[in-house]
């Protein structure tokens, strides 16, 4: 975890007036130990791998936190929950390609796209602050091979694969 997300987080902490946590610390170890995205089951199962004492409610909490101190964005992936992405502070305006397939989830960012956003914000009267795309997409290699690693690493993990439209 890289430091400044600890040192923006403890002064966030400070402001609020709540105080650091062991638990918390785990939390935040385990949320940002990897650069995916995750749900609030996943950061739980993560942070019990560190601590086993663990509660589901500080993850709860801890989430809250990290979402209000603008280090965790919540976005929505269309599998009708709660997605939290570690990544958009080194990349505030990266988009997401989600494979309705086999659930696979791609970062990208296109500088043509935040340019387009940016004159459709303006033409519109606003101001951007951020964006966000999200493309659902069908998988090439089920489409045209019959098979995709992707759909196959899944099922043998036993995630659960997105809901198609």
């Amino acid at each position: 975890m890289d430091d400044a997300i600890q040192e923006r987080l403890n002064e966030f902490i400070r402001r609020k007036g709540l105080r650091r946590t062991g638990q918390r610390d785990t939390i935040v170890k385990a949320a940002f130990s990897k650069d995916e995205h995750f749900t609030a089951d996943e950061l739980f199962e993560r942070a019990r791998k560190i601590d086993s004492e663990t509660s589901r409610a500080t993850v709860y909490r801890t989430l809250g936190l990290l979402v209000e101190a603008n280090l965790l964005r919540e976005i929505d992936l269309g599998d009708n929950q709660t997605t939290y992405d570690p990544n958009f502070l080194d990349r505030p305006s990266h988009n997401h390609l989600v494979c309705i397939d086999c659930g696979r989830v791609l970062e990208f960012e296109d500088a043509h796209m935040d340019l387009l956003n940016d004159c459709v914000a303006r033409r519109l009267g606003y101001k951007p602050v951020r964006q966000t795309i999200k493309i659902e997409a069908n998988c090439e290699q089920l489409r045209l091979k019959g098979r995709c690693p992707n759909l196959i690493a899944t099922r043998l993990t036993g995630k659960r694969l997105r809901k198609k439209r």
